[in-house]
């Protein structure tokens, strides 16, 4: 009787245990509301995604919850690498029941992830890429920054009406959707306000990971180009400007939003001394108040970094408009912050006011040409074109 009598005290325990942890777990899930971070943390992007993740986390921080809930930000690596990020993606939707994804750095990685949130009706929000595939056609990618047709655009006219160029080279990254859309971009903007259809003189191929870039400006430098426009990643643009120089080639070398990053300084040392680049942001002018408050929450944060990376800016700008959408849907609902988010009108960020268009898109005209000078990314221009 007494052994019977103990079994039944022990089984009581622990469904009474049982029943406070089934409680507990269930308080603290309606507590929390999960944000996905979808970014490149490792391979040859890694760079990249960190600093754009560093903006993230500075939002969070500067705005912890919304809607009285704690906002909890969940990371997925995607490694640089458009399978691993179809993975990551999958992972963060599934598995960890996000209700909204922010990323990736990189347009091909957040194209990757395209099918997989329109498929499941999970927002996501693209801090820095620029390629308009990433949005187009699919009702549940956002953006924050501006396109490539624009970019491309600018620096068109910065190569045309700057630096006076009559005739260009181009040196893309064919393994990266980016470099290839900005390319073009540039290459029909450039040929239309030269009205030269043999403005391009010479285009130059190479992929993702390669070092050696020899061949391809020995072909270049016998074309005697006025400007070289090379978009494409950091580590491989400084490199190629490196053995640009080597080889005796002189002129401007001109890029995009990608070189913004610590490590293109780096690897290129003095060679990338008067390189140009298209930007999202500046913190020595911020557009707005939501800007000065960021970039002295990042100073504060950092106070041993020199400048506020664009694409930080833009992590900022994507965590703050998504908490403002939830806010505006009065629910974590994956389809009512979708909802909200397509209807964001006027919303200050720290990279401008935001406004979504019917693509997905941000409305913006604005970009900021930089320069390396004295090893630092300053401000050099600010381009405002009329669409």
């Amino acid at each position: 009787m007494k052994k019977a009598l103990s079994l039944l005290l022990c089984l009581a325990l622990v469904a009474t245990m049982t029943a406070g942890c089934s409680g507990s777990s269930s308080k603290s899930d309606s507590d929390v509301i999960k944000v996905g971070v979808f970014e490149p943390l490792t391979g040859a992007n890694a760079s990249g995604g960190e600093l754009e993740l560093e903006g993230v986390q500075l939002a969070n921080k500067a705005r912890p919850e919304v809607l009285g809930k704690k906002v909890e930000l969940v990371t997925a690596d995607n490694k640089s690498d458009k399978a691993e990020a179809t993975t990551a993606a999958a992972r963060l939707i599934e598995k960890d029941k996000v209700c909204a994804i922010l990323g990736s750095w990189g347009s091909s990685l957040s194209m990757a992830a395209g099918d997989l949130v329109k498929s499941n009706k999970v927002p996501a929000i693209a801090l820095s890429a620029t390629n308009p595939q990433v949005t187009l056609g699919n009702d549940y990618y956002f953006r924050v920054c501006f396109l490539d047709p624009f970019q491309g655009t600018v620096m068109a006219n910065y190569a045309a009406k700057t630096l006076g160029a009559k005739k260009v080279a181009i040196v893309q990254e064919v393994s990266n959707d980016y470099s290839v859309g900005l390319a073009k971009f540039f290459t029909d903007a450039f040929t239309k306000l030269t009205g030269d259809s043999s403005a391009i003189v010479a285009t130059g191929n190479y992929n993702t990971g390669d070092q050696d870039f020899n061949g391809i400006l020995t072909n270049i430098k016998a074309t005697n180009p006025d400007v070289i426009f090379a978009p494409g990643n950091y580590t491989e643009s400084a490199l190629l400007i490196k053995q640009a120089r080597a080889l005796g080639i002189t002129c401007p070398i001109i890029g995009g939003d990608t070189w913004e990053t610590n490590e293109f300084i780096t690897v290129g040392g003095a060679d990338v001394e008067g390189a140009v680049m298209s930007t999202f942001f500046d913190d020595t002018n911020p557009p707005t108040e939501a800007g000065k408050t960021m970039v002295t929450a990042y100073k504060a944060e950092y106070p041993d970094r020199a400048n506020v990376p664009a694409v930080t800016a833009l992590g900022y700008d994507g965590y703050m408009l998504l908490l403002d959408a939830i806010e505006r849907a009065g629910s974590a609902d994956p389809q009512a912050i979708r909802d909200a988010l397509a209807q964001t009108k006027d919303f200050e960020g720290a990279t401008g006011m935001i406004t979504i268009n019917e693509n997905g898109d941000a409305e913006k005209d604005g970009a900021i040409i930089k320069v390396v000078k004295d090893g630092k990314f300053t401000y050099l221009d600010n381009v405002t074109i009329t669409k």
